[in-house]
């Protein structure tokens, strides 16, 4: 005999009004949020590729985060920050934290989830003045490129902005946006033949979302690019391509890697 009780519809009611109540809550907070968004370059150094500018500094520190999650258990979870210098791709710094989650996965909110994790990765090494602290941050995820369009943003956009650092998305899956999938971008990029080849990301309403690229020779698969906060999209895409061995840029790629091993060695 099966004595589990079944979800009352008042239960049920009750759920999803306050999943309701929590989106609008979270809509605000990223309508204030972007607000104080930057998509164009502002920062003060300059890439090694670019004449030199007065006194700019170079790009050296770039870090990467990732966050990844216990197969046995979906609330527990490790987010990674690695720094990377952009001349060796070497790691020089690395910290990671194995938290469990309670806020729950939204659709299109996934920032609110994984954010904070992150974020306070970031603020530790700030708080300690750390020599490494990155001067740019990619992030496992999108930027602007977001399923919603323009009412949301993504979790690269959303640490920027918290954490004032330029910052770029990479995603490794394209939602619907705008008009654009990603059999059609895949099918565009394959027509064009290059293996590095850069396609623009833009929507039937006209607005240039991301870029898909072809990082590397052997990978098939593209990854998608987008803004995050004080940066352009060209500078992005210069900064994603001098940093791919392999189809993720090496800060993403080497903060996944860690972050998998340590919830391995945690189990």
């Amino acid at each position: 005999m099966n004595d589990a009780k079944e979800p009352s519809s008042s239960n049920s009611n009750f759920s999803n009004e306050f999943q309701s109540s929590q989106q609008m809550d979270w809509l605000r907070v990223q309508d204030s949020l972007k607000g104080k968004l930057i998509t164009e370059d502002d920062f003060k150094w300059r890439l090694p590729t670019r004449e030199k500018e007065g006194s700019c500094e170079i790009l050296k520190y770039v870090g990467g985060v990732d966050l990844s999650f216990s197969k046995d258990d979906s609330s527990i979870a490790c987010g990674t920050l690695v720094v990377l210098d952009l001349a060796t791709h070497k790691v020089v710094y690395e910290d990671s934290s194995i938290v469990r989650l309670h806020i729950p996965y939204l659709p299109g909110f996934l920032a609110f989830r994984e954010a904070p994790v992150l974020l306070e990765l970031l603020d530790k090494m700030k708080n300690n003045a750390h020599c490494f602290y990155p001067q740019l941050l990619m992030v496992d995820g999108n930027g602007l490129l977001h399923p919603r369009g323009k009412f949301c943003f993504g979790l690269a956009c959303h640490i920027g902005v918290l954490a004032d650092l330029p910052t770029v998305g990479v995603g490794k899956n394209l939602h619907h946006v705008d008009g654009l999938t990603q059999s059609t971008v895949r099918e565009l990029l394959q027509a064009a033949g290059s293996p590095e080849h850069v396609l623009p990301l833009i929507g039937d309403s006209g607005c240039t979302w991301g870029a898909a690229m072809r990082s590397s020779e052997g990978s098939l698969k593209p990854i998608f690019i987008s803004v995050g906060h004080r940066i352009s999209l060209a500078t992005a895409i210069e900064i994603v391509r001098m940093t791919c061995r392999f189809r993720v840029p090496e800060p993403i790629r080497q903060a996944d890697i860690r972050s998998r091993e340590r919830l391995r060695n945690n189990q």
